[in-house]
């Protein structure tokens, strides 16, 4: 398949810039894909679609303030670092801009002296190994004072409460961006699926940098995806194995989830704990394996992300629902409305 495939007309307009409030106001079109009926929703609406028994499956990551804005020790030089992975320790993969001034043992300084890092290498992809010091014994904590959320290139408004770019259940931290589709969620409306029946199962998947990285390969089979740590936990998987002995559904939020329940899922849908990195790239004429059902917000045109949702429910039906989005002016990407399909 080709990546113009999965293309279709987005005006700038459309692109939320700011988070609605309350979070789960937003709106939300629900598509029965047995049926291909679509309904223009709420988010709060959500409860009347779900079954006792069922379970939804979210991922807890939280993202890290990995934004710095710093000067170069000796010259004054202004600068920024995006911070990826954390290699060991100290020691993390950055994006630096501009590159020229991150020269091999080059020392920064951020937020008035409290966090300081000295380049010690230059990768091949141009990314640099960065090691930090700091007071304390916790870099987290510094970070929490020094850094900003690393808001997706087409926000350009500032966000003004860093918590709107965190799930309400955010708890590991490592995500380089939001899993959004969880955005949309309230402590009331998650009590309010429990108080229903439905069971709630946790997974982590630390959300990379390489999430929005475009596909450039025109065929799509040669895109190479990123890869992205995760983690199912045994009472997860317990969950999600006796949903489906019941015949219930396991609905995945996110596209964040459900890449870690199709990576750990064997062809029989058994799921087992699991802790690992995983490059899965699901698009049309993948066969699921785990989840009955996808809450997900709506993606870039040609992205990973959309080809995903294509392959859980149909690319002409998925992009004719996304023209519907436009004309009905939902709002889209990682502050936008979402869609939900069982």
């Amino acid at each position: 398949m080709k990546k113009s495939d999965f293309y279709y007309d987005l005006p700038k307009e459309r692109i939320a810039q700011t988070p609605i409030e309350p979070r789960d106001a937003s709106r939300m079109l629900v598509i029965d894909r047995k049926t291909d009926v679509i309904e223009d929703k709420h988010f709060y609406d959500i409860v009347n679609y779900l079954e006792a028994g069922d379970c939804l499956i979210l991922n807890d990551t939280k993202v890290l303030p990995a934004r710095l804005y710093g000067i170069k020790e000796d010259t004054g030089a202004h600068v920024e670092f995006l911070m990826l992975t954390q290699k060991e320790n100290d020691v993390w993969e950055v994006i630096t801009g501009p590159g020229r001034r991150a020269k091999q043992g080059t020392r920064f300084v951020f937020g008035d002296g409290i966090l300081k890092a000295e380049i010690i290498d230059v990768l091949d992809n141009g990314n640099r190994l960065a090691k930090f010091s700091y007071e304390g014994n916790n870099i987290f904590n510094v970070l929490e004072k020094v850094g900003e959320m690393p808001l997706p290139h087409y926000i350009t408004e500032k966000l003004e409460d860093q918590s709107r770019y965190q799930t309400v259940y955010a708890k590991e931290l490592g995500s380089a961006a939001a899993p959004t589709a969880g955005l949309h969620f309230t402590d009331k409306i998650l009590e309010k699926i429990r108080e229903k029946g439905v069971n709630i199962g946790y997974v982590t998947l630390h959300v990379g940098i390489g999430t929005f990285r475009p596909v450039k390969a025109e065929n799509i089979e040669d895109h190479k995806m990123h890869s992205e740590h995760y983690y199912l936990p045994k009472e997860t998987a317990d969950l999600i194995n006796e949903t489906k002995k019941k015949g219930k559904r396991v609905i995945s939020v996110g596209t964040t989830s459900c890449r870690t329940l199709e990576s750990v899922a064997t062809f029989n849908g058994e799921i087992t704990e699991a802790d690992g990195w995983t490059n899965i790239f699901i698009y049309p004429g993948y066969e699921f394996k785990c989840i009955d059902g996808l809450l997900t917000n709506f993606h870039l045109p040609e992205s990973t992300l959309i080809m995903l949702v294509s392959a859980f429910y149909n690319r002409e039906k998925v992009l004719d629902a996304y023209r519907h989005a436009v004309e009905s002016e939902y709002r889209f990407f990682s502050f936008g409305d979402c869609m939900l399909l069982l």
